[in-house]
């Protein structure tokens, strides 16, 4: 019997894009296809894209539609191994050599053995990743590595091409199963080659106007169909480089909205060409 709590990994492309779809992400046959791969051969999938493409939420949709819990790191610069990855309790371990003390234990390797135990160890997301709960790897966000430098990027080439962590005072700590991972970059700087060889890589582009316009109906079902399209037709006129005169590019651009309209006589149809002709006529 299929476990209820824990849906199964996709077992097709199509599969994968349908279950993107069941959580309102409209996703192309691209991402379906690299998303499929990464998910079936166990491998990092690096997202880079412009900020605000949407690829956060594929980390996010993924965990809610796998059942799994979302562990993110959220990247800024100076970002350093006591806060992505562990730091010992050292208030605690103060406290136990203090105890130690106290009742004449002398015997130092005993100490140091129980005081750089897993007890007194912060997990930090890196190594919770790495640490699944009932047998279910988690999805394992990796955001905005661009923001942090080259020797953070050096050390999570271990984490990505092995799935462990070494710890000096415990040893290497290995995933029993590899998380789901998901880097994402807005390319302010470039990421090192050794990184992206150990990943899957997808270009998150902008939607098309149909993208856009299917996205507004999705995420605001009651939005009135002419205010819709005039969005999309403002976001896609925003987003598309051309000359500030150029509106017949824009209007050309935009039919694909214009095309989803059930019929002619629709009042979305004559609201959005009226707009549409009102600033190409000049």
């Amino acid at each position: 019997m299929p476990d209820q709590t824990h849906p199964p990994l996709p077992s097709s492309i199509d599969e994968t894009i349908a279950m993107l779809g069941d959580q309102d992400y409209l996703a192309g046959r691209a991402l379906g296809t690299v998303l499929f791969l990464a998910l079936k051969m166990k491998r990092p999938l690096f997202l880079e894209g412009e900020a605000g493409v949407g690829k956060t939420e594929i980390a996010k949709v993924l965990s809610k539609a796998l059942g799994r819990p979302l562990i993110r790191l959220q990247c800024y610069e100076g970002l350093d191994i006591a806060s992505a990855v562990y730091e010992w309790n050292y208030p605690a371990q103060m406290l136990e050599i203090r105890l130690a003390e106290a009742s004449g234990l002398t015997d130092r390797n005993r100490i140091e053995s129980d005081i750089f135990s897993e007890r007194y160890l912060i997990r930090r997301p890196v190594l919770q990743a790495l640490s699944s709960a009932d047998g279910r790897a988690p999805v394992f966000l990796i955001d905005e590595l661009d923001r942090t430098d080259e020797a953070f990027e050096a050390f999570l080439l271990e984490v990505l091409s092995d799935f462990q962590v070494t710890i000096p005072e415990l040893g290497t700590i290995r995933a029993a199963e590899p998380p789901i991972v998901i880097i994402t970059t807005n390319r302010t700087r470039e990421v090192h080659d050794a990184l992206k060889r150990r990943c899957l890589y997808h270009w998150v582009d902008y939607p098309d106007a149909a993208q856009e316009l299917e996205i507004i109906r999705r995420k605001v079902p009651g939005c009135n169909a002419a205010l819709s399209a005039q969005i999309v037709a403002y976001t896609i006129g925003s987003i598309i480089p051309m000359p500030r005169r150029s509106w017949r590019l824009f209007a050309a651009r935009c039919r694909a909205v214009m095309r989803l309209c059930p019929r002619r006589s629709s009042p979305m149809y004559r609201s959005f060409g009226h707009w549409i002709f009102s600033r190409t006529r000049a």
